[in-house]
């Protein structure tokens, strides 16, 4: 927009007389060095006056006025150029730069030395599908940044943008709005101070706290980016996201419109009603409702805990699983493994690899490498390898080991109160410091401590074995209380595993105290022999009775009184006469390589 024209006094007389004759000026022969290319040029106007004085040159211009300045070009409908350099415009404003920026306004100052223009009255500013209206707009031609102070609208096809301050860079297409500034999308409601947006890429950046709205979802930030082309944003520092019920928090949240997927990473908590979630990262999948937690991640809802390296779980198939070594807990019971799958709506679950499942309220432990387990029910089945059941009696720990453990519970129909009844089948072992037992089935009760042993029962306490086709043991105050054993009974007690005390009856009642055998009584075809003892516990004889029932009494795990009931007959024998193998009854086979001695005996 250079004007190139410094006329002498006799060039401006007849260009007075040209103007005078004709209503169209349009220089054709500058009368200036072309050189000087920072000159506002005149290329048209259809009215013309020149004034001069020491001061400053004046050129009035009116209708269809056309100016240029390198590659500027202005079109008004009056104008002032004061000394080549500085142009006052009014009335119907266009400023054109290259091809895809146009300026509109009411009125215009121009400087042309800096290239600056100020627009004011009703301002628009066009680059591309952008518009951009406002009262007073400053525009640098050298850096080609448009600013405003008064406040203006800028639309994006359907976006719609205002603000009080503004910074647009017209050649990277990129504005910075400052100042109460508001999106609005038919996507989304924007609030925030400070905003940046690219208009090509149609990529926003936060710089300040942010607050977006749509129909379901609000997100706050202060920092972070939304392409709202690609419907792709992610949004930092004190992220929230919150729609309905759903709550969510983290360093970065990001959001993939296009599968509707939300990323929640650093820090990450997530919420929804009753249901709690925390870890490293979590992935959500809108669409299939499918949520992954990885890396110290845990899921809470309002019936138990979940921690694990690695959570996934689809609140529509009400369906979670675990991976990395877990931990679930709820009111009573806690699992451990190194994956879970879990149905909510079965109730039924699967754990793998070192799996240790815990009854707090009965103090019982079971570990083994694989388990299933039905919630509704409270039902436990562990098997894989050696199944090992853990609880503490008597301040001692008892450990017991079968093929396969289940832990069930049973209510009772009268007073309902729930006890835990624990199963053990085939090759079941149990080790005990002063306790050792072994059959193929057993069954306990947590409530009254009761064990029941089946199939070829074997127990060993101190220095007595107990056998029989089926024996109960009843604890009391997590000590043994009571044995009863039926069909077959029989009970060896030896101090020395040389010479046996032998009992034997259809049924027999062992009573303890301390944990010391005190007492047992036998009904039913009884039979008993008995090595007795002097002072110095040396053996002085055996006798053999038989008889329909009988009652022995115990000390220091050695028979001292022995009561017979209903005709026995017996006999007794010095030591050195009698035949102590034919002496055994019927039956009698003393285990004891079959007695565990260490809890590695029983994983066997």
């Amino acid at each position: 927009m250079v004007k190139k024209i410094t006329l002498f006094c006799c060039c401006l007389l007849l260009a007075s007389v040209a103007l005078a004759q004709s209503p169209k000026f349009s220089p054709q022969t500058p009368v200036q060095d072309t050189s000087k290319n920072d000159l506002i040029q005149i290329d048209w106007a259809e009215e013309f006056i020149y004034s001069k004085s020491e001061e400053n040159t004046i050129q009035k211009l009116r209708y269809d006025v056309r100016l240029r300045q390198d590659s500027v070009y202005m079109y008004c409908d009056s104008a002032t150029i004061i000394n080549d350099f500085y142009v006052i415009a009014q009335d119907s404003i266009t400023i054109q730069q290259g091809d895809s920026l146009n300026i509109f306004a009411d009125s215009l100052y121009y400087d042309g030395k800096e290239k600056l223009a100020y627009l004011f009255g009703d301002v628009v500013l066009e680059s591309g599908e952008q518009q951009l209206f406002t009262n007073r707009l400053d525009y640098d031609l050298k850096t080609k940044v448009a600013t405003y102070q008064e406040g203006a609208l800028l639309t994006n096809g359907a976006t719609q943008l205002t603000s009080k301050r503004g910074y647009f860079y017209t050649e990277t297409d990129e504005v910075f709005f400052k100042d109460s500034v508001i999106v609005i999308d038919p996507a989304f409601d924007l609030r925030t101070d400070t905003l940046k947006m690219n208009m090509t890429s149609e990529v926003v950046t936060f710089l300040s706290p942010t607050l977006i709205r749509s129909d379901s979802v609000d997100i706050y930030c202060e920092d972070g980016f939304y392409n709202i082309a690609d419907s792709l944003a992610e949004f930092r520092v004190n992220a929230q996201l919150q729609k309905g019920d759903k709550k969510a928090v983290a360093d970065t949240i990001r959001y993939e419109g296009e599968d509707d997927v939300y990323i929640l990473a650093g820090n990450a908590k997530f919420v929804e009603g009753e249901r709690k979630a925390e870890a490293d990262r979590i992935r959500y999948d809108e669409r299939t409702e499918e949520t992954l937690l990885t890396g110290n991640a845990q899921f809470q809802d309002a019936t138990q805990l979940v921690i694990s390296e690695e959570i996934l779980y689809n609140s529509k198939s009400k369906k979670y699983s675990t991976r990395g070594r877990s931990y679930i807990a709820d009111e009573e019971q806690i699992l451990q493994a190194e994956s879970v799958d879990f149905d909510s709506e079965t109730g039924l679950g699967i754990a793998e690899g070192n799996v240790i499942w815990q009854d707090t309220s009965a103090d019982v432990t079971i570990k083994s490498a694989y388990a299933i387990y039905d919630q509704d029910s409270d039902f436990f089945k562990a098997s894989g390898g050696r199944p090992l059941l853990i609880t503490v009696i008597d301040g001692d720990t008892l450990f017991m080991a079968s093929d396969t453990l289940m832990a069930v519970s049973e209510t009772d129909t009268l007073s309902q109160d729930t006890s835990r009844i624990l199963i053990a089948d085939k090759r079941v072992k149990i080790y005990k410091s002063d306790l050792q037992a072994v059959c193929d089935s057993l069954t306990y009760n947590t409530q009254d401590s009761t064990f029941r042993f089946f199939k070829n029962p074997l127990i060993w306490s101190d220095t007595s074995q107990f056998r029989a086709d089926t024996i109960t043991m009843l604890m009391r105050d997590e000590q043994i209380d009571r044995i009863y054993l039926y069909q077959k009974s029989l009970i060896l007690n030896s101090p020395d595993e040389k010479y046996f005390n032998q009992i034997k009856g259809k049924n027999i009642e062992a009573k303890f105290e301390s944990g010391n055998l005190r007492e047992v009584e036998v009904e039913g075809n009884a039979e008993s022999v008995y090595y007795g003892l002097d002072n110095d516990n040396a053996y002085v004889g055996v006798n053999k009775i038989i008889c329909s029932a009988m009652r022995l009494y115990f000390g220091n795990n050695a028979i001292k009184n022995i009561k017979y009931y209903t005709q026995p007959e017996g006999n007794l024998y010095p030591m050195e006469k009698a035949d102590h193998e034919g002496l055994k009854l019927d039956g009698f086979k003393w285990e004891g390589k079959l007695r565990p001695k260490s809890l590695e005996d029983i994983l066997k």
